[in-house]
């Protein structure tokens, strides 16, 4: 018994001493002087330089702890899979950390093993659907009936928040904003076909339309839409991109981590613009030519992220979120700032034709119904404006 005790316990100091080696600790760590919490954040299978959701959710976390004096860290899986996250929650709650932050769909199995395990820590999901929760449970009969199933039946719902996000309304506004702009020849690239890229996909669609009827030019509007099968770029992808805008495409939404590097590289070569997702992206595409990046789809990871530690550590109102799977659109359709979709007012490249004030008059539009925008993802929507929609996936 005591040889096995004390091989349990050199595992433990054995992943605890990977995680470090692997950067997981990082020097950024405030010291905290509310003994009562300390935050975590998981990395799914990147880091948090992917200029994507572990970016934004592991800037935002270290932004709110670090103006409140609380410890925070992050942990990176040491491999792409189910067992790689689990094993870095428990690293994490090992150490003291009780706020665990799981950003993304990925970590649906981790969510169904870690929530009953660990009653007393509180789990922030981000862009996690009741779906992808139950298809982690049950596997992929759950597609085959989904009514049959409801996601408390797999998780801890006592210790859960899971948050997510109406893309197809910052995607709608993505494509009505870049027609308004004057561009009639769009594409978009998505990453993999998951629900969150087909729905900011979908609703460019829809967004395009709109904008085209409303200016009477869906006749001179063409779209070029595929998926690239994965999360990051390459040379297969770009030359895809290549492929496009020598053939006149003007603008690409690009939609999915990293794949945006293929986007960039292709539109450099021609004066291209690129459309950014999930965060104001100018900063990052604009390197690859200034003034390259037209707007960006966002959605708010980093808002949800200091309200529910607010939530948790000052305001006390956890129990009003606990258990819940909320969608976080419009909030407004006057103040701007409290959305949780939208585009970014200071960096969108504006003109005559469509203003930030008009973009304000859309979101209300939008918010009040005038403009309605379809989250389903079950078809292709219904649009006037031709769409060359590829089969199957570019790698």
């Amino acid at each position: 018994m005591n040889i096995r005790k004390t091989l349990i316990a050199l595992l433990i100091l054995t992943m605890i001493m990977a995680t470090s080696a692997c950067g997981s600790t990082v020097p950024e760590t405030t010291p905290g002087n509310n003994p009562d919490y300390k935050v975590a954040m998981v990395t799914d299978s990147g880091d948090i330089t992917d200029q994507s959701f572990n970016q934004i959710t592991y800037t935002a976390m270290s932004e709110y702890c670090e103006e409140n004096h609380i410890d925070y860290t992050y942990k990176k899986p040491d491999g792409d899979t189910d067992y790689a996250r689990i094993a870095m929650v428990d690293v994490a709650v090992a150490e003291g950390y009780n706020i665990i932050i799981l950003p993304g769909y990925t970590f649906a199995a981790t969510l169904v093993e870690v929530t009953y395990k660990y009653p007393d820590i509180k789990f922030i999901a981000l862009d996690m659907t009741a779906g992808d929760i139950i298809a982690a449970a049950v596997g992929g009969i759950y597609y085959s009936n989904p009514d049959a199933y409801t996601a408390s039946d797999y998780y801890n719902t006592g210790n859960t928040y899971c948050a997510v996000y109406r893309e197809e309304i910052p995607g709608y506004m993505a494509g009505y904003t870049a027609v308004r702009l004057g561009y009639r020849k769009l594409g978009y690239l998505g990453g993999q076909s998951v629900p969150a890229v087909m729905r900011f996909g979908y609703g460019y669609l829809q967004g395009i339309d709109a904008a085209a009827k409303d200016l009477g030019v869906t006749d001179d509007i063409e779209v070029q839409y595929a998926y690239g099968g994965q999360f990051y770029g390459s040379t297969e992808i770009t030359a895809a991109m290549d492929t496009w805008f020598t053939k006149g495409t003007e603008i690409v939404f690009a939609c999915g981590g990293g794949i945006f590097t293929s986007a960039a590289e292709a539109a450099a070569k021609v004066n291209g613009k690129i459309i950014g997702v999930d965060s104001d992206q100018s900063g990052i595409i604009d390197a690859y030519g200034e003034g390259m990046t037209v707007t960006s789809a966002m959605k708010g990871l980093g808002a949800t992220v200091k309200a529910m530690l607010n939530s948790i550590i000052f305001d006390n109102t956890w129990n009003e979120h606990v258990g819940k799977i909320e969608n976080l659109g419009l909030v407004s359709g006057t103040d701007m700032s409290v959305n949780y979709v939208g585009l970014p007012e200071e960096t969108t490249l504006w003109n005559d034709d469509f203003t930030v004030d008009d973009y304000h008059e859309l979101v209300n539009k939008i918010y009040t119904g005038e403009n309605t925008v379809d989250s389903s993802i079950d078809k292709v929507p219904d649009v006037s404006v031709k769409v060359n929609m590829r089969e199957g996936t570019i790698m």
